[in-house]
């Protein structure tokens, strides 16, 4: 059977499996479980990506100690490809990550440097946990890298290489350093195991149950034959729906505000966003001064299903305050609609314990 949906049911759905709705989660890891992913971006010009997601859904109340207990402390988050997952996802990563890398010039590079890989793991078996530059970098070969990204150190490559393994993990974290040590002393050593197709399949269910809907063929969201097949009013896609949230397509949805980090997962699929919520992203961060018509780092605004504009804001922590450049408006708010996204800025300026200056100012 194909579901029928409408595109306000499509855009409901994805709204609540977003957590974006008026029903907020009550803490970190309900966050992260429902999500899979929460980006990890130091870009701050609010707050960075991983604490303004979480702000984004659980509110004023959200504090950033919180995160920082669930992965250090009770280890029910993870550190992984510069996200925090679910730790109750890593027996479905596991093949995956052991399987890695697939392309050829890094596994050159490994194979070269087997001698660096084992004087990595056996300084952390001894001494960890550690931090990069406490590690000596031992490496035979260089990697040829031509994006900038790293330094002529190869011991931060490395440790990533093999936390993709599932070898190392990121045990905490000072300020934005990461601190590294063996994944069974982080991760314990009797994590499952399942069969490579199983854990495609069970990760497949994640990414929609994250998703709500996606595309059935998508490179954003690979989701495959996960949950049922649906049709969505207006769309010539094929679509794959998760049965839960299915089941609550007919339930009210209550609409909120919410101002979305522009590295949001709820936005990772630029498609997605054109073609249910009509809404053409383009983050200006990369732009030229002259070309930006938003803003710097502008954080999508969106209220109940629909985006309707763009906020323009930076936390001078100089000032000590919250400073609203702009709220653009996509469609013409109406008064009780900007009391709306006034009344979110308030709860931001609260939440980070400054008042507000600018635009935002009452």
């Amino acid at each position: 059977m194909v579901h029928e949906l409408t595109r306000d049911q499509a855009r409901r759905i994805v709204v609540r499996a977003q957590l974006l709705d008026a029903d907020r989660p009550g803490d970190v890891v309900e966050v992260a479980e429902q999500l899979a992913a929460i980006k990890i971006d130091p870009t701050a010009t609010i707050a960075s990506c991983e604490h303004t997601t979480l702000f984004s859904r659980i509110g004023p109340a959200y504090e950033t100690v919180q995160l920082k207990k669930a992965v250090e402390d009770d280890r029910l988050l993870f550190e992984f490809d510069g996200t925090y997952r679910p730790t109750s996802l890593l027996p479905a990563m596991l093949p995956a990550m052991r399987a890695w890398p697939q392309r050829q010039g890094t596994r050159n590079w490994l194979d070269a440097n087997a001698a660096f890989r084992d004087d990595v793991l056996a300084r952390l078996r001894a001494e960890g946990p550690l931090r990069a530059e406490q590690i000596p970098d031992t490496a035979a070969v260089a990697y040829d890298s031509a994006d900038g990204w790293y330094g002529p150190n190869q011991v931060p490559r490395m440790l990533e290489a093999l936390a993709r393994q599932g070898l190392v993990a990121v045990s905490a974290r000072e300020g934005r350093r990461r601190i590294w040590d063996l994944a069974e002393r982080v991760f314990g050593t009797d994590v499952p195991e399942y069969p490579a197709d199983e854990a495609e399949r069970m990760l497949a269910e994640r990414r929609l149950q994250a998703a709500g809907i996606a595309k059935q063929r998508s490179p954003w969201t690979p989701v495959g034959e996960a949950g049922e097949p649906a049709r969505v009013e207006g769309s010539k896609w094929t679509w794959r729906v998760d049965p839960e949230a299915l089941a609550r397509v007919d339930d009210e949805v209550d609409g909120r505000v919410a101002f979305l980090n522009p590295y949001d997962t709820m936005l990772f699929d630029r498609p997605r966003l054109r073609e249910l919520f009509e809404f053409d992203y383009v983050l200006e961060q990369f732009k030229p001064k002259s070309q930006r018509v938003y803003g710097y780092f502008a954080h999508p605004i969106l209220m109940g299903d629909r985006f309707v504009g763009l906020l323009d804001a930076t936390f001078d922590k100089k000032e000590g305050v919250l400073r609203v450049d702009a709220v653009h408006e996509l469609v013409e708010f109406e008064p009780e609609e900007m009391d709306m996204v006034r009344a979110e800025i308030d709860d931001l300026a609260t939440w980070l314990g400054v008042p507000v200056t600018g635009v935002g100012e009452r």
